[in-house]
């Protein structure tokens, strides 16, 4: 399974770009799968749902099951945030695995990046992990490639060509030559 990250200050677009991403890469035959790292506590079910009543009463791990999708629920209580490749081990391989946040980790990354809307600056300025750069914005000061934020297919294609990824189901969609 290959890994590849999407990261970038918070604003910066992460999201919207990886959503795109998805279909893009879905229509050319990969396997794709993600992985979000928040800052922030989050809540996939709801107060007074049987599975939430199962972890407030003590419950280390849920499982909740339908004929649609199934979810598991593991409750860190005490112990420390797992690092990024044990949480990888978990999920099932695919061609492809998204990971979104993680930005400390040394896996391959694509920076995104609106410098005037986050005032931030750059990642990719001292993170050699960050292979490219998308942004709707002029950059300059980065020495890796600088991919248009809104040509997805670009930017799928680079990963494809950075990853080396080869679609598991369907067929590669092939550009004609000019």
């Amino acid at each position: 399974m290959k890994i590849f990250g999407i990261v970038g200050w918070s604003g910066s677009g992460k999201t919207e770009l990886l959503i795109k991403l998805l279909p893009e890469l879905k229509s050319r035959g990969f396997r794709v799968s993600t992985m979000k790292h928040t800052h922030h506590n989050f809540d996939i079910d709801k107060p007074g749902k049987d599975s939430y009543r199962h972890r407030q009463a003590g419950a280390e791990e849920v499982l909740i099951a339908s004929g649609g999708r199934w979810a598991l629920v593991h409750e860190l209580r005490e112990e420390p945030e797992p690092d990024m490749e044990s949480l990888i081990e978990q999920m099932t391989p695919v061609d492809l695995l998204l990971i979104e946040g993680f930005k400390r980790n040394r896996h391959p990354k694509l920076e995104v990046t609106r410098p005037s809307s986050t005032g931030e600056d750059m990642l990719a300025i001292c993170d050699d992990t960050i292979v490219a750069v998308a942004s709707n914005e002029t950059v300059d000061g980065v020495q890796v490639p600088v991919l248009d934020l809104n040509d997805v297919g670009q930017i799928a294609d680079f990963i494809i060509r950075f990853t080396g990824i080869v679609p598991s189901v369907g067929t590669l969609r092939v550009e004609a030559a000019e």
